[in-house]
């Protein structure tokens, strides 16, 4: 009997991811390129023109991208009275992206998301040195050719709200071989669904994993901490760090852990205070949660990844991917730096949900492979779909 129950609730389950991915690629023609404003972002700093495009649903959720690090700068939905806030992290304009506040605020982080340990390794018998940027390990993508930190260029849909950012990085750039060139397509939909697609293909073998750093406080940004929100993730595992979250190669499960999110749950209920944080006996390293978890169900296909409610506004996000793996980041380097609008993002002020593969893949055979081949097209989704309740 309880087989026959397990099965029958996967089975749902499965249908429902189902019609929830089939919904999201149905509905998508909210609008046409018209339709989708674009406005001056401001110069960096060495001279290039940045854009930023708006884009809006049929019940007027907005999404603003920019073409500096392909980056997502706002986005705008429903309460449970109808009330619209912005729930992201970010910058008024380009100046604020290049300065010292930004923490990868929701940006498209590459050509490696996450760290590479030592920034080293091996492929068809070659070592390659990474930038050691986050030290002692590669972090993103490196230095200041990385993704996150050039100007892409644009193209608005003709059909739908959505816009294309292409860009091309060059053999050894940032020390990763091969000719990359990377599109990454935000689409918003009528079903107040935010869709992330990425696709890359290069001339040499090269490690890919690319995936978008967004800041999320579903109460509105700068509204306070998110340690009242709850979560849940597909997991039922997660990658155990050293002390420097290089992962240990183990995947080891969530049972009897503070990680543990198979079942909604409180953010704040176990996740140490500001001063408690900084001790060793800290229940959850690194200040909080960034810690990578292991999504249940086959990579490749689009499935539920976590789920994220703020019981006070209403706003719930479900996200889906097929995607391996999500990093749950609670936020903790945050240092009440001045954004958008002149408010603070402070401590724990906003968390980050990166679908992704295992971080350090390269260097773990035992891990899904990263390595994108010549001839071959890496292509991967994430799906944020927003309501309240």
């Amino acid at each position: 009997m309880q087989t026959y129950f397990s099965t029958l609730a996967m089975s749902m389950a499965v249908t429902f991811s189902l019609l929830f991915m089939s919904a999201c690629h149905s509905n998508s023609n909210s609008g046409t390129s018209n339709s989708i404003k674009k406005v001056d972002f401001g110069k960096t700093k060495s001279g290039e023109q940045t854009e930023i495009y708006t884009l809006k649903n049929a019940n007027g959720v907005i999404a603003k991208v920019t073409t500096y690090g392909a980056t997502l700068v706002e986005l705008h939905v429903p309460d449970k009275a109808g009330k619209l806030a912005d729930v992201l992290n970010g910058f008024d304009n380009v100046a604020g992206y290049e300065g010292e506040g930004n923490q990868y605020f929701g940006c498209t982080t590459g050509r490696v998301c996450n760290r590479i340990a030592k920034g080293k390794f091996t492929l068809d018998g070659k070592e390659y040195t990474l930038a050691t940027n986050d030290d002692p390990n590669h972090l993103h993508g490196g230095g200041d050719k990385a993704l996150s930190k050039q100007v892409w260029k644009a193209e608005p849909a003709a059909d739908a709200q959505a816009v294309t950012f292409s860009l091309t990085s060059p053999d050894g750039e940032e020390g990763y071989p091969g000719n990359l060139s990377v599109k990454v397509t935000y689409t918003l939909t009528d079903d107040n669904c935010l869709r992330i697609d990425y696709k890359a293909t290069t001339d040499k073998a090269t490690p890919v994993n690319l995936t978008n750093h967004a800041y999320f406080n579903l109460g509105g940004a700068g509204s306070g901490t998110i340690l009242d929100h709850e979560l849940e993730l597909n997991a039922d595992h997660f990658t155990p760090v050293d002390n420097t979250l290089i992962p240990t190669g183990k995947i080891d499960p969530v049972a009897g852990t503070e990680l543990d999110f198979r079942t909604s749950h409180v953010i704040g209920v176990r996740i140490p205070d500001k001063d408690a944080a900084k001790t060793e006996d800290a229940k959850t390293p690194t200040l909080g949660y960034d810690h990578n978890f292991v999504l249940k169900g086959k990579a490749g296909t689009q499935r539920f990844a976590a789920r994220l409610k703020d019981p006070k506004s209403g706003r719930v996000m479900e996200i889906y991917t097929d995607q391996p793996a999500i990093q749950f980041y609670s936020g903790n380097f945050l240092k009440n730096q001045s954004g958008k609008n002149g408010k603070t993002y402070p401590f724990r002020g906003a968390l980050c949900l990166e679908t992704q593969h295992n971080p350090d893949s390269v260097n773990h055979p035992n891990f899904s492979s990263t390595i994108l081949l010549p001839g071959k097209t890496y292509h991967t989704t994430t799906e944020h779909w927003f309501k309240a309740e």
